[in-house]
């Protein structure tokens, strides 16, 4: 039996820069801008030292109008 694990979508701030971060289901990471279409206007992101990701709850994802 093949099991299939598949990551879920996550919401952070990053406390250094003040922006949203998505981990999309591939587990990339991305800062999204808090406007409409957001997910078009992405940019990659990797975590580093600097980096605080606070975890924000799932129900703030349809505020950045992912397509997930």
């Amino acid at each position: 039996m093949i099991t299939l694990k598949r990551s879920m979508v996550a919401l952070f701030v990053d406390r250094f820069s003040h922006q949203w971060v998505v981990r999309d289901p591939e587990g990339n990471f991305w800062f999204v801008p808090p406007i409409a279409n957001s997910w078009d206007h992405r940019q990659p992101f990797s975590p580093t030292e600097e980096s605080e990701l606070e975890p924000v709850p799932g129900h703030y994802l349809h505020m950045l109008d992912l397509p997930f």
